[in-house]
């Protein structure tokens, strides 16, 4: 079953939790402190591969979790990290999460991490100091990211073939390719994309994508092609085939070239080559006329005459498309590096970190304390723990927050709570 896009929950891995430990062995007196470090949660990494062609798999699997650190050890032993889930996803797969593309998979072997695994806490050998020789402080993993991720699959290909149903699209690709699209004299017999490796010489190859016919108001939904306009966004040149036993070519022609417009990208902008298919049958004269008729009635220029069949003017379309799709790549790469280089240095942006930022409000009764390094410590501290709370107060006060409490607080005890996380809290 072909499908190009599904939604997943992936989890990375928590972080484990550092521990207390205080050495004991026969003859060491006061063994000092020793808990190991909590490993690091694993990533969530999506793969790009040659090997896969559909998200089928995703349809059944809605949720992808990483593995768990592992707690620290005594004789200050670090926890295992836990492992990574490599997650493979076709070339051409698209991933968002709330609508902004965080990766897009071009070539095979290509890996970005969606989901990064939650840091280890520290053991308690960590805080070891010399007014603070045995320290019963240890601190919780951090939880590890949590998405919801949006998959898209783009066919990536050189060439698109586009034309009304029923135009000899799967027939030309099942001729000059090893692919082998289904073929019947009845529209809609393609009913997913396919793809085809075409040979066009010793040194050269195109991969060519055949999708389901379009119709009239298919950009608006009608048909299959709204479904499958996604698979030509990306493919360098579109080849439109019309059948040349239509009583109104230009008709046909506009129909398409009207939907292509009409998608959500402008895809009629595209280099197009139009090619009149199925010329085996008639006349010379009458496939003559119909090219004209094509040529003196739209912005069309030059139009191929073929026969997928008998292979007439086959090889001569492909040399063309060839030609087509190297001049483009190559403009491509030129303005490529026209763009990254700048005075023959890269150019480097330097952004600002406002992670020590952090802020203090009254929400109702309560004192909401909120910026990212603060969160994470509360993150990473035990509320259970004493000790735990009294190095986080000290961080507050290193930091100017306790001072922005002081302000705010008018009631003998307040709760303070940390971002929108309500189960970190301690009364002051």
């Amino acid at each position: 079953m072909f499908v190009d896009n599904a939604v997943v929950s992936v989890r990375a891995g928590k972080g484990g939790n550092g521990i207390v430990s205080f050495r004991r062995e026969r003859a060491v007196a006061m063994g000092g402190p020793d808990g190991g470090d909590g490993g690091r949660g694993g990533n969530v990494v999506f793969m790009a591969s040659n090997n896969e062609n559909t998200l089928a798999n995703f349809r059944y699997q809605k949720e992808l979790f990483a593995e768990d650190g592992k707690p620290g050890f005594s004789q200050k032993k670090h926890g295992r990290s836990g492992e990574d889930l490599i997650i493979k996803v076709p070339v051409g797969t698209q991933a968002s999460i709330d609508g902004t593309i965080i990766a897009d998979f071009i070539s095979s072997g290509q890996s970005e991490v969606v989901a990064k695994g939650g840091l280890g806490g520290y053991g308690n050998a960590h805080f070891t100091s010399s007014v603070r020789q045995a320290p019963r402080i240890a601190e919780k993993g951090e939880e590890g990211d949590i998405h919801t991720v949006a998959l898209e699959l783009k066919i990536i290909a050189d060439v698109g073939l586009v034309g009304l149903p029923n135009a000899g699209k799967s027939t030309l690709l099942s001729k000059v390719s090893s692919a082998k699209p289904k073929i019947a004299n009845y529209p809609f017999t393609t009913l997913n994309p396919h793809l085809g490796v075409v040979k066009v010489d010793k040194s050269a190859e195109l991969l060519i994508a055949d999708i389901p016919g379009l119709i009239d108001g298919a950009s608006g939904g009608r048909g299959l092609g709204d479904e499958f306009l996604r698979h030509v966004e990306r493919t360098q040149v579109l080849l439109h085939m019309i059948d040349v036993y239509s009583d109104d070519i230009v008709l046909d022609y506009t129909t398409i070239q009207n939907e292509l417009k009409n998608y959500k990208i402008d895809l009629s902008k595209k280099p197009q080559i139009v090619a009149l298919t199925k010329i085996e049958g008639l006349d010379d004269d009458i496939v003559e006329d119909q090219a004209n008729t094509l040529t003196q009635n739209t912005a069309v220029e030059t139009v191929h005459l073929l026969s997928a069949l008998s292979g007439k003017g086959l090889q001569s379309l492909l040399y063309t498309l060839n030609n087509t799709v190297t001049e483009i790549k190559q403009k491509a790469a030129d303005t490529a590096a026209e763009n990254d280089e700048y005075n023959g240095l890269p150019i480097i942006t330097i952004k600002e970190d406002h992670e020590d930022l952090s802020t203090v409000v009254w929400e109702g009764k309560h004192l909401v304390v909120t910026g990212k390094k603060i969160e994470r410590f509360a993150k990473r501290t035990d509320f259970e723990s004493e000790d735990g709370v009294r190095r986080l107060r000290d961080i507050m006060r290193k930091m100017g927050i306790m001072k922005q409490i002081e302000k705010l607080k008018i009631e003998e005890l307040v709760q303070v709570y940390f971002g929108s996380n309500r189960d970190d809290f301690f009364e002051y």
